[in-house]
């Protein structure tokens, strides 16, 4: 028996507004079967004495700590600019907002 139906396919590429052909209708909903029975099988599998993980291999942070450093002043970032104003970057206008 399927796990999942042609009209069911026909829907859910309506649904996700998807035009398909019969063709690819019936084509994916074998694909998709197929999927939803390896699926089913592994769901099968007993699992009871296996603990729950997020990762097979422990993983370790290779990251530095955070450390407060001296950063530029205001004058400084801007000094690169091609145009600033009362201490910011200036940008051009964007979505036809007021300035």
């Amino acid at each position: 028996m399927s796990a999942i139906s042609r009209s069911e396919v026909e829907h859910l590429a309506r649904l996700a507004r998807i035009d398909m052909t019969d063709e690819e209708l019936d084509r994916m909903a074998g694909q998709l079967d197929a999927v939803l029975d390896a699926v089913a099988q592994v769901a099968s599998v007993v699992t009871d004495d296996v603990p729950a993980t997020s990762h097979p291999v422990p993983l370790t942070n290779v990251t530095r700590p955070d450390v407060v450093r001296p950063g530029l002043t205001a004058e400084e970032a801007l000094a690169g600019a091609p145009a600033s104003e009362d201490g910011r970057f200036r940008v051009p206008q964007i979505l036809g907002e007021e300035a």
